[in-house]
């Protein structure tokens, strides 16, 4: 039995590959001879660095930078060094996770723009940027900020790179942008496809889980509309309606404005580095999972995205997860033959998240209690 283990990280519990290896685990106390491959997947969200660095290899780097509020924190980025490579996640030092409280107004993507600044002191030549997770609707000016560009008022005053400033920015500075940025080949990792502007755009659609009320909403609007206005005349590009543009907060759209990148799914350049589709090929099984599972889930997460590859070679799919949320009987459409819940009873959020590795290993050994049943069955048949 060939069996291709590739689940999402489990948000606040687990790694990709911790839930990985625990499934792995759990498979093993009743089927100690399967063939089981691991493939920690994410989709350029919390998680990237790890699932990246879990298939082509490499090491984790550790320095000081900015919060999303400007406060100092150590965060990691990932660097592989034969390849000259470097794995940034947004949501390392702009993240969401990292506030108490969040501040659309005042949080900045500055301390990503640090990270890469300190990947570009290690030689990289390679860049991959994960959007997942900020805390951000900032338009990336923060990130832009740390690495030389400068932004004014219409009076000429200096601003502060963050959300609620965006629509007073006159003036774009970009004559020190670090140079280096033009030798380094930068891929952008994102599976969100929502433009700028707009009832699906970056502010509607992110805003509220960011900190904006819904009588915000206009105001931060225009400040975004206003921004993007002035871009689009400074660099001839237009990418207001672009896919991908709203991702993290705007800072796709910068991204596409004022470097030179390429936009990848997530999922996929992730998959094509661990050569997800030759293993799931020859797999008879894949296990997949995250955190909790929605009807967004059905629209391009990383368990559908594993089921729609798994689904072109008729292998059948089977999902862990800590949480359902709503109906999810078109799962099966997508290619997931089963959406299986990790906990054994009713239990609160808080200790379903911290006894998360434990239950997931047990589930998955449950899982194949009950496959080994199927085949008993199969050979009295």
């Amino acid at each position: 039995m060939n069996v291709v283990i590739a689940p999402d990280s489990f948000k606040g519990s687990m790694s990709s590959r911790e839930a990985a290896e625990r499934i792995r685990a759990g498979l093993a106390r009743v089927f100690p001879a399967w063939e089981m491959m691991a493939v920690p997947m994410a989709d350029g969200g919390e998680g990237t660095v790890e699932a990246i660095l879990a298939v082509i290899g490499g090491r984790r780097m550790r320095g000081q930078v900015k919060d999303p509020l400007g406060e100092s924190i150590e965060a990691e980025w990932g660097y592989c060094e034969k390849r000259g490579l470097a794995v940034i996640e947004t949501a390392a030092a702009s993240g969401l996770a990292l506030l108490k409280e969040p501040d659309p107004a005042r949080a900045s993507t500055y301390g990503t723009g640090q990270l890469l600044k300190q990947a570009l002191d290690h030689g990289v030549r390679e860049v991959v940027i994960g959007l997942g997770g900020s805390a951000t609707v900032d338009a990336g000016t923060g990130f832009f900020a740390a690495l030389g560009v400068r932004f004014f008022d219409c009076e000429g005053r200096e601003m502060d790179p963050a959300g609620g400033n965006l629509g007073k920015i006159d003036h774009i500075d970009g004559s020190e942008l670090d140079p280096r940025l033009q030798k380094v080949r930068i891929t952008i990792a994102s599976d969100v496809t929502h433009p700028l502007l707009g009832p699906e755009g970056a502010i509607h659609v992110f805003g509220p889980q960011k900190g904006i009320q819904p009588e915000e909403l206009a105001r931060f609007e225009g400040g975004m509309s206003r921004f993007a206005e002035h871009l689009v005349r400074v660099t001839g590009r237009d990418h207001r309606w672009t896919p991908g543009s709203g991702a993290a907060g705007g800072f796709g759209f910068s991204l596409l404005s004022l470097l030179n990148v390429e936009w990848r799914s997530g999922l996929e350049w992730i998959a094509d580095q661990g050569r997800l589709e030759e293993r799931i090929r020859q797999a008879d099984l894949v296990i997949t999972g995250e955190g909790r599972m929605d009807r967004q889930s059905l629209y391009g997460k990383v368990p559908v995205g594993i089921a729609r590859i798994a689904a072109r070679h008729e292998v059948p799919v089977v999902a862990f997860t800590g949480q359902i949320q709503g109906d999810l009987t078109e799962a099966e459409e997508t290619g997931i033959a089963v959406i299986l819940p990790i906990t054994e009873s009713p239990i609160s959020l808080e200790d379903a998240m911290r006894q998360g590795p434990a239950l997931l290993e047990s589930a998955a050994f449950r899982f194949a209690q009950v496959w080994r049943l199927g085949e008993w069955q199969g050979g009295e048949n």
